[in-house]
């Protein structure tokens, strides 16, 4: 039975074309005809979205999410690839699995890289989703041009190179108890490979070009205070997919950059906003 009043996840198993298993949690929710899977940011894993999960289940959808390759419990070495698209190729999978399992299309949420691999996807037509929901997505870094050039160099003759991923933790939200929850977290990681680097730095660069073509009822939600992705991306993929009249973009200046993980009066106007939107597309 589910403890204080929560519903309890199940776990499984899910095996990616190439052989490598993703390690997949659900909170299910019976006779629903709503649901949405959730895709995690660079270092993180699945159970940091517990609570956003909960908030879904008490408004009505199934969740799942899942660890990312090189992230959390599904194995292999932190934050590395087998090719640049693996993370494109294996949202696809595990939507496509989740929509057979449903019998119908999930919601699709993605937080900073989750939420750029989440937009890329859909741009690329790999999935088709009712809706998108993007937070803090990873369209821009802050890193300088000359270290996005040393990334695509090393990405073709050292692809999975151990380097540190040098993001704040400071930065990732004003809740010091989320902080240092994220510092002692076992399953969180702070490696980054060139190979998963360069793919970051061009996919957010092609998503903010190809803005024009999202087809998709979309809510970009962004901190205008991160300091671990330039905003000035989502404000540009915003212009760019302007005349599509799909995209919905609300920017809370002063939040940071884990704008669900945020302390309780900022949270409360990311979710107020979510769920205006959901309500008034339908969703």
């Amino acid at each position: 039975m589910p403890r204080h009043g929560k519903q309890e996840e199940s776990v499984l198993w899910l095996t990616m074309a190439d052989g490598q298993r993703l390690f997949l949690r659900d909170w299910p929710r019976h006779q629903t005809h709503h649901a949405v899977l959730i895709v995690h940011g660079l270092g993180e894993h699945s159970g940091r979205y517990e609570a956003l999960a909960q908030w879904f289940l008490a408004h009505g959808y199934a969740v799942r999410s899942y660890d990312q390759r090189g992230h959390g419990r599904t194995p292999g070495q932190r934050g590395a690839l087998r090719r640049s698209d693996d993370l494109l190729s294996d949202l696809a999978t595990v939507y496509e699995h989740y929509s057979a399992s449903l019998g119908r299309p999930p919601l699709l949420l993605g937080h900073s890289m989750g939420g750029l691999v989440a937009v890329r996807t859909v741009l690329d037509g790999r999935v088709e989703p009712p809706g998108l929901v993007l937070s803090s997505p990873a369209l821009r870094p802050y890193q300088a041009p000359w270290l996005r050039r040393l990334a695509a160099v090393l990405a073709r003759v050292l692809p999975n190179l151990p380097l540190r991923n040098g993001s704040p933790l400071d930065a990732l939200s004003h809740d010091a108890k989320v902080i240092d929850a994220y510092r002692i977290d076992p399953l969180c990681s702070r490696s980054v490979t060139p190979r998963l680097a360069d793919f970051i730095f061009r996919a957010g660069a092609s998503s903010i070009a190809d803005a024009w073509r999202l087809r998709v009822p979309t809510l970009l939600l962004a901190a205008g205070s991160d300091r671990l992705v330039d905003p000035s991306g989502s404000r540009d993929f915003s212009n760019g997919a302007w005349a599509t009249k799909q995209l919905t973009a609300r920017f809370f200046d002063t939040l940071f950059h884990e704008l669900f993980n945020e302390t309780e009066t900022g949270r409360h106007q990311v979710l107020a906003q979510l769920l205006e939107w959901l309500r008034r597309t339908h969703l």
